[in-house]
């Protein structure tokens, strides 16, 4: 009877919150939507409690944003696909609950006294999935396979702190044995740095350095998408993956710390529209939402008063991307007209509303323990218009029509690119049109500078200004601008190498400046606030963090 209940009330909650989504373009009564919205936020409420977790049900299942990409970590390059992949495999170090690095596969590390060497000695206990050991040889063949330029690894400059990483991933070098890294012994890795580099354990953590299974990788094409074919050392097996419908995870008993991991199967599902996941969520069919971009804007005013909403501020920006290949985007005077005339404040105010920050600049304060950011630019229509007219469109006279690419599926950029598409108008005479993509169509589309102007958004990979500010050097793979400075590219390389950390902020100061205010190659829109949707009296191992990172192999029920 019980259960019969809470799917009942779950219906309802699903009919009420897609109706709710709605009833403002019918111009239904503020005092008659907020009452609809909190009849059914409190159906949903009930209908997730006592949910039955056995019959064929995984052991815990979170609502993940769009549908990953291929698991393979040379060529991911968003969150939704990494949250996986670190369930799969493991690297030398690894992020824990707080997004602190913790021994992974090596056991431990030591740092040359220069600080430019670093030896990992890896545990003899770790394994595939098919039993044969972890060995520096693997790690040597995953990043080699990163940095050989036929792989078109977006993230390889993740690596370019190595000692001729970068010469040989522009193929300007061909022997990888002059590349700084090797493996002497089966359980120990060596890498060489061209500069000190404190942050390099928490790269090793990140997706793009994890090991892969050289024999699997060779024999199967497919291996990064087929679970047949599927090979991993992480925490958890993929035992299944149906396309834009889940993704089951298994634990893995051969894992070398196995007996940790209290979850036995995973379900990760694919919903990137926020009143889609929500209803999901609501209605009991998932235990945990965790993307920025999942909770319903119109909803958050009632959200943030419910006991299972967490949020907390991390280290990511969401920001508007110009095309500086693409005229009339060329011209530095366009970019900056633009960005001047966008209301920043009434975005997080009105748009967004859990709490973000407006930004004036691109990386967050306080990155890396401390990093203040130049101040940027406010607001200035005026300025703007002088701008446009100096460009040679005055009142938007003779300006083309343009262009805003944007995620389909995300009612939150939907109504930020509305909301820019009025000001652009109304200040600047400009006609926007929008363009909706779906998810890896508009990577796609950034990636071949296939657009005008874009919704863009960066999540820190780790916490030091270099994560933001590098990517935009003369051709990253991240860039997707089309730009390219070789003062900004100089001041990246100088920092790089300054051991002095106040010389070195000084330096990113600089370039930020650069790319911001003087270049205006992307405009900060507002500073993320990481938010998850669970029940903290009975889930456990989540963590706010800087890097909005939550390791699936750390949770755990606390009560079954």
């Amino acid at each position: 009877m019980l259960l019969l209940l809470q799917r009942i009330l779950g219906a309802l909650a699903s009919s009420f919150l897609f109706w709710c989504e709605r009833l403002p373009r019918l111009g239904t009564s503020l005092g008659l939507r907020r009452a609809l919205v909190l009849f059914a936020l409190g159906c949903g409420f009930f209908a997730c409690f006592g949910c039955d977790r056995g019959g064929g049900r995984a052991d815990l299942v979170f609502i993940n944003g769009s549908e990953p990409e291929l698991l393979d970590p040379a060529l991911i390059t968003a969150q939704p696909s990494s949250r996986v992949a670190y369930a799969l495999f493991e690297g030398l170090t690894i992020f824990g609950p707080d997004a602190g690095v913790l021994p992974g596969v090596a056991t431990r590390w030591e740092v040359s006294a220069d600080g430019r060497g670093y030896t990992f000695f890896l545990r003899d206990t770790a394994c595939w999935s098919n039993g044969e050991r972890v060995t520096s040889a693997d790690f040597l063949y995953a990043w080699r396979r990163v940095l050989l330029p036929e792989t078109g690894a977006e993230y390889a400059s993740q690596f370019f702190p190595i000692t001729n990483a970068e010469a040989f991933n522009s193929g300007k070098l061909a022997d990888f044995s002059q590349v700084g890294i090797k493996a002497p012994s089966p359980l120990t890795l060596t890498v060489q740095l061209d500069n000190p580099t404190p942050y390099f354990p928490d790269l090793c953590a990140f997706a793009t350095f994890l090991p892969v299974h050289q024999a699997t990788v060779e024999a199967h094409a497919d291996w990064a998408s087929k679970p047949a074919h599927f090979m991993g050392n992480g925490s958890f097996l993929l035992k299944e993956w149906r396309l834009f419908d889940r993704v089951r995870l298994l634990k893995n008993p051969r894992f070398w710390d196995a007996k940790s991991v209290a979850l036995e199967s995973i379900d990760v599902l694919p919903a990137a529209r926020p009143m889609t996941a929500f209803n999901l969520y609501a209605t009991g069919s998932a235990d945990l939402m965790m993307d920025k971009g999942l909770a319903p804007t119109m909803l958050m005013n009632e959200l943030r008063q419910r006991p299972d909403f967490h949020a907390a501020p991390f280290l990511g920006s969401y920001f508007i991307r110009f095309n500086a290949s693409r005229r009339p985007f060329s011209d530095a005077r366009v970019r900056r007209a633009l960005s001047l005339v966008v209301d920043k404040q009434n975005l997080v105010d009105k748009i967004t509303r859990a709490g973000e920050t407006v930004a004036a600049s691109f990386v967050p304060p306080g990155t890396g323990h401390g990093y203040v950011p130049p101040p940027g630019e406010s607001r200035n229509p005026e300025t703007a218009r002088r701008l446009l007219a100096d460009a040679g469109f005055p009142g938007g006279k003779g300006f083309p029509v343009i262009h805003y690419l944007y995620k389909g599926d995300s009612d939150l950029d939907r109504d930020i690119a509305v909301e820019l598409q009025g000001l652009f108008k109304q200040e600047l005479g400009i006609q926007m049109l929008l363009k909706p993509q779906e998810w890896t169509v508009y990577l796609g589309a950034q990636s071949a500078l296939d657009y005008d102007l874009c919704r863009s958004s960066w999540v820190a990979d780790y916490n030091d200004p270099n994560t933001f500010l590098n990517m935009f050097v003369t051709g990253d793979g991240n860039n997707r601008t089309g730009w390219s400075d070789q003062t900004y590219d100089a001041l990246i390389s100088q920092a790089a190498r300054e051991p002095d950390t106040a010389r070195r902020f000084g330096l990113f100061q600089e370039a930020e400046s650069i790319l911001v205010s003087r270049e205006a190659v992307v405009c900060p829109l507002y500073f993320y606030v990481g938010i998850q949707f669970y029940d903290s009296t009975k889930l456990e191992g989540i963590e706010p963090n800087l890097l909005d990172e939550h390791p699936l192999r750390f949770m755990r029920w606390k009560k079954r």
